[in-house]
């Protein structure tokens, strides 16, 4: 006689964040289901869709949970080339949250809490980019371009032969040292 199994789970939310974040790691998102995530947590296939309702629901959770992460690690940044080395650090240590917090098609945009983890992530930048050129929106948006570049580079294994067992936060730094300058210590043209 087989026990019976139990639909009780001490963290469900959590266990089921957590397999997803390993299936979207090993497999990427277009893998990820709540009936498969519910086998791994051991629970009722509709137990995730207690908390999370679909599919976007969670994906839209995991990114969140990605924008907050990130936004602590950008708040102890000291400058603009730090804050963009935290940014590949955040990457490089959370590649899961990262492919997903990107992919708006996979989210719920009006998500209240996604929204406002976004701002505190987009605002930390903003912050970082004062006196750096002449228009701050050009300068915010150049800033994330080159360090969220850099890190989906870095995650796609494109910039290994580059890099050639350089420290891939040493050689944003020097490259974002040779990009933003303050304004006035920059070379006239």
């Amino acid at each position: 006689m087989t026990p019976e199994r139990t639909y009780h789970h001490g963290d469900l939310r959590r266990a089921v964040l957590t397999a997803a974040l390993d299936v979207i790691a090993s497999e990427g998102p277009a893998a990820l289901s709540l009936r498969d995530l519910a086998r791994r947590a051991g629970v009722s296939h509709a137990a995730p869709a207690h908390h999370f309702k679909d599919r976007a629901g969670l994906l839209t959770a995991i990114a969140t949970e990605g924008y907050e992460l990130l936004a602590t690690a950008l708040a102890e940044a000291e400058d603009l080339r730090d804050l963009g080395v935290r940014y590949v650090r955040f990457a490089a240590a959370h590649p899961a949250h990262f492919q997903i917090m990107f992919r708006p098609e996979l989210l719920r945009p009006d998500d209240p809490e996604l929204l406002a983890a976004r701002e505190r992530t987009r605002s930390r930048l903003r912050t970082a980019v004062e006196g750096y050129g002449d228009d701050p929106a050009i300068s915010s948006m150049a800033a994330w371009s080159m360090a969220h570049g850099f890190a989906t580079l870095l995650l796609a294994h494109s910039l290994d032969g580059p890099l050639d067992g350089r420290d891939p936060e040493e050689a944003f730094r020097a490259l974002a040292g040779e990009m933003f300058r303050p304004a006035g210590k920059r070379a006239k043209g």
